[in-house]
């Protein structure tokens, strides 16, 4: 019922929301971009799409089907490797950012352990920034990591917008310093939040600094503070600040893939992984199951 190469442009163009970028990221014409949406859309009997010449926003009816969409590529990519025998092998060194520590990534990567067991697959968790840096000095192959709004580089997993969040009792005092909770350098959203607070002339303090995010986490749970977060990923205990606290925009937030530039024995693994965590997509937001016991 539904084309795979109707679907991988249906997800290019809702992660991109843009068919222009989505055209020019598969290599496809536009008006050929356009007819693949429409007749995914003719198929399902929903819009999926509202656009207009400035925006394209994703239906709520293209929200269900991105899940759909990722989990019917995701068995389509299985099937054809299974039936064409080929077998990854390598070292595939990956990082990941600490925002997708309480996510269900660590289910991606189980599904891609199982389904490629001869690939040894060596996990970093650390810092944005510390992960860029690790990829360009050619210490890891492949990372899921947030970049700076002006950066371009890599292949859009998600949008997100950040946003101040902290303790549901925590009450800001105008006439003093914001407390920050923060990353140490060179995290990206540290880096974020300083740069608004100063564009707004509000003067703050680092109220606690950890490279851990649920030591940051922990930090705001006891009301020591707020830190910027991205709003999809916000963590089970904590709320965003209100509006009325005056606390300035943060901005947009993108998260992506990027692989190294230099072609290493671990490049099949590397795509096929980047495959797996694009078709599972809609599962890098915050879980909010319950712990057993909790």
């Amino acid at each position: 019922m539904y084309d795979p190469s109707h679907l991988r442009t249906f997800l290019t163009v809702a992660q991109t929301l843009s068919f222009t970028r989505a055209a020019r990221r598969l290599g496809l014409r536009q008006s050929t971009v356009s007819q693949h949406v429409r007749k995914l859309e003719d198929a399902t009997g929903r819009p999926l799409f509202t656009r207009d010449t400035h925006s394209v926003e994703l239906t709520e009816d293209g929200e269900a089907m991105l899940g759909f969409a990722r989990r019917i590529l995701q068995v389509h990519e299985q099937a054809t490797a299974f039936f064409t025998g080929t077998r990854l092998r390598g070292r595939l060194r990956f990082g990941a950012s600490e925002d997708f520590v309480l996510t269900r990534l660590p289910e991606i990567l189980e599904r891609f352990r199982h389904d490629h067991p001869e690939v040894d697959l060596e996990l970093t968790v650390e810092l944005s920034g510390t992960l860029h840096e690790r990829l360009a000095a050619g210490r890891l192959d492949l990372v899921l990591a947030k970049r700076r709004p002006e950066d371009r580089r890599g292949e859009l997993v998600r949008h997100d917008r950040l946003v101040w969040i902290g303790a549901e009792t925590l009450r800001l005092d105008p006439a003093r310093p914001v407390p920050l909770i923060v990353y140490p350098p060179p995290g990206i959203t540290r880096a974020l939040a300083l740069e608004a607070l100063q564009r707004q002339g509000r003067p703050w303090r680092v109220a606690c600094t950890s490279g851990s995010l649920n030591g940051l986490i922990a930090a705001a749970r006891a009301g020591l503070g707020v830190m910027a977060h991205s709003r999809g990923l916000i963590p089970p205990g904590l709320v965003r600040v209100p509006d009325r606290a005056g606390l300035p925009e943060l901005g947009r937030v993108d998260f992506v893939l990027l692989a190294g530039e230099r072609r290493t024995s671990a490049q099949e693994a590397a795509d096929a992984l980047a495959a797996a965590i694009l078709a599972g997509g809609d599962r890098l937001h915050a879980d909010r199951t319950p712990a057993a016991g909790r």
